[in-house]
């Protein structure tokens, strides 16, 4: 470490970024779009020797040069990292790696939540997933002694699609936990999307409606930077979710059922219930495929509504979405999104 010298970049300037594009491409890596704070060791000639980025509270592209293997140049960039979270009121983080590479974090006090194939999950911090599902149970008064039923929705925004898949759930089981997406990737705030959600269930007593929290992962966050291949992307993320929701969420909170709408549409969509439709019963988990509500023989999703709100035909809309959502798409807060949606090419 004799020599180097450790350096925040700018990651406004496209020349300093490109710079550690570069670098990251030597180990066939490259630097995620998303990241917003990146530190590069740099030796007497100002050349990058070392390089680790975060997006949030996910440590990503990292990569050390061949000749400093050995001399704990992770656990410094790691600990300049973990201090820069502090310092932004972040205490809980994670890392995708490649498996390979997990022992290298485990060494710095990571703990593996999820493995496949491709990919290694770890978290680090003050707390962990046990710890954040007690809590669940004791905010959201969850009854651990029954069996629940259990949603994960995006809700973006909330239909009366989705509204049709509750109900069957519902119907089936004494309580239902709907879980909405918390990471706010989408083009309707986490904020909106949930309260949206609550409001249009209220009249369903037996429905919970809770965050989804950082352990529900959303696609948008899970990292390129080491997995160039989008279909091997896809598998891993799909793995990792499916995993924690089955080995911790169900397993604590004692969900034996999972409902998802059977998709016609989207193949990466119908990737992921299959995914869910394998993985989950390892965990003694069904998941139950429901077919989608129609409107004039078309299935009704989200996707639609976000189409026809950029085609300005907000009149249709009526017909897709529950009452709650309506009043909010003609609101002033709602009017905001609607122009966010005009002009955004972005299909989230």
């Amino acid at each position: 470490m004799f020599g180097l010298q450790l350096e925040k970049v700018n990651l406004n300037n496209s020349r300093d970024r490109e710079e550690v594009d570069k670098f990251l491409q030597k180990f066939n890596l490259i630097l995620d779009n998303d990241v917003d704070y990146t530190i590069v060791l740099r030796d007497e000639q100002k050349v990058i020797k070392a390089t680790c980025s975060k997006a949030g509270n996910v440590f990503k592209c990292f990569a050390v040069s061949e000749e400093l293997r050995g001399e704990n140049v992770t656990g410094t960039l790691i600990t300049e990292l973990v201090n820069t979270m502090f310092d932004q009121g972040i205490y809980q983080s994670f890392i995708f790696t490649k498996p390979d590479k997990a022992k290298v974090f485990e060494a710095l006090n990571f703990s593996i939540l999820s493995e496949t194939e491709n990919a290694v999950l770890l978290e680090y911090g003050i707390s962990n997933i046990n710890k954040y599902l007690s809590g669940l149970v004791k905010q959201y008064s969850i009854n651990t002694e029954i069996k629940n039923g259990s949603l994960v929705m995006n809700c973006n925004p909330f239909t009366i699609g989705h509204r049709y898949l509750i109900e069957k759930a519902s119907a089936q089981c004494e309580k239902v936990l709907l879980f909405i997406v918390q990471e706010d990737k989408s083009l309707f705030p986490f904020k909106d999307r949930y309260n949206l959600v609550k409001n249009g269930v209220s009249d369903l007593p037996n429905v919970k409606v809770i965050p989804g929290g950082q352990y529900i992962i959303s696609k948008a966050t899970f990292p390129s930077y080491f997995i160039r291949k989008e279909e091997l992307r896809t598998r891993a993320y799909e793995e990792i979710d499916a995993s924690i929701f089955g080995r911790y969420f169900c397993s604590r909170l004692n969900i034996n059922k999972r409902f998802v709408g059977c998709e016609p549409y989207c193949s990466v969509t119908n990737s992921y219930n299959e995914t869910l439709k394998r993985i989950l019963p390892k965990y003694g988990v069904k998941l139950i495929e429901i077919e989608r509500n129609k409107y004039e023989d078309n299935y009704i999703s989200a996707s639609i509504v976000r189409q026809l709100i950029r085609e300005d035909k907000l009149k249709e809309v009526k017909y897709l979405v529950p009452e709650v959502t309506w009043q909010f798409l003609n609101s002033k807060e709602g009017q905001e999104v609607l122009d966010k949606i005009k002009k955004s090419n972005s299909p989230h």
